[in-house]
């Protein structure tokens, strides 16, 4: 079975920090560069962070650029999110998914509130 399965999601208070984890199998997830989007209520999907089918490269929407860090585990076929200084406009549904393909994960809610 193809999919994606994110976790790590939560309510956290402002300036503090979440690492997301997106698993893969059913395909051969070290071919596919991986990407974050994220989505909040009444707002259109956002892409947050891409990274590479190996790693080598990254890049970020501007709202999050150094505070958000994308990496991947090709041997866990699992992609991370490392997520720091969290300000409430970080809360949203994040998705995980497998560039140029329909597979997506199911989301994970970030809460970003005191």
């Amino acid at each position: 079975q193809v999919q994606l399965v994110e976790s790590g999601g939560g309510l956290v208070q402002p300036g503090g920090s979440l690492r997301l984890s997106c698993a893969g199998s059913g395909f051969t997830f070290s071919a596919y560069a991986m990407r974050w989007y994220r989505q909040a209520p009444g707002k259109e999907r956002e892409l947050v962070a891409h990274i590479t089918s190996a790693g080598g490269r990254t890049n970020y929407a501007d709202s999050v650029k150094g505070r958000f860090t994308i990496s991947r585990d090709n041997a866990k076929n699992t992609v991370y999110l490392q997520m720091n200084s969290l300000k409430p406009e970080d809360t949203a549904v994040y998705y995980c998914n497998a560039f140029g393909s329909s597979i997506w994960g199911q989301g994970t809610q970030v809460t970003v509130s005191s």
